[in-house]
């Protein structure tokens, strides 16, 4: 099925360098603008499914392809190789960088006349999500989903409405970190699923379609009653 959207070109905030994004906008009213972080594998055909998805429910989305710095317009499949050469890749990647990069999509939503401008992300991308709500401006809210690395910038405070969704069954995230990311932040609300790792991907054994439906009602409500 082909997408909704298309490739275009973002300028970082940080150092002024160029990154394709995917960009697609709604058929029908604009709710908001959307900002959509990539899982370690790029900005794939899942994660360009997913933006025309919640273009479908109104959003104006933009999803950033974050490793252009160190390989153009990377995507990966789940093969052990592929999925080597994707850690390999995030661990290259400046969060200084990362930062620059959102906050250019989130400005480029800005210009469309998104008053609201909301982010997501899954897998690294929730842990970028995360860094996004800490230190960009400009955001009405996060969703971020099972981002590993969020223990590491447990100390920083959100400045939008922000929630957290995890899954019970994933390994690569003790419910340890969870419950000491809960103590340090209990305004926000975490939500812990009977599902593992990736539970949102339809292109992975470890996809839930329970947890999945679940998560995406609780974060299209934060989208439609996060305050300005």
């Amino acid at each position: 099925m082909a997408h909704k959207g298309e490739m275009m070109t973002l300028k970082s905030a940080s150092d002024g360098a160029e990154l394709s994004a995917y960009h697609v906008t709604p058929s029908g009213d604009k709710k908001g603008g959307l900002v959509l972080i990539q899982e370690i594998f790029g900005v794939t055909d899942h994660i360009k499914d997913l933006c025309d998805g919640f273009a479908a429910d109104g959003y104006e989305v933009v999803a950033p392809c974050l490793y252009d710095r160190e390989e153009k317009d990377f995507q990966a499949t789940y093969s052990e190789d592929d999925i080597a050469r994707s850690l390999k890749l995030r661990d290259a990647v400046d969060y200084i960088h990362t930062q620059g990069d959102v906050q250019a999509a989130i400005n480029f939503l800005h210009t469309r006349n998104n008053l609201r401008v909301h982010i997501t992300g899954y897998c690294y991308g929730g842990s970028v999500a995360w860094v996004a709500a800490c230190r960009c401006t400009g955001l009405t809210s996060a969703a971020g989903y099972y981002g590993r690395h969020t223990i590491n910038f447990v100390d920083e405070e959100p400045k939008c409405e922000t929630i957290l969704h995890f899954g019970e069954r994933d390994e690569s995230i003790p419910m340890e970190w969870v419950r000491e990311i809960e103590a340090a932040h209990p305004d926000i609300r975490v939500y812990v699923y009977d599902a593992d790792h990736g539970f949102n991907s339809d292109r992975r054994a470890n996809y839930d379609e329970d947890a999945t439906q679940q998560a995406r009602e609780r974060t299209l409500e934060l989208f439609e009653m996060a305050d300005l």
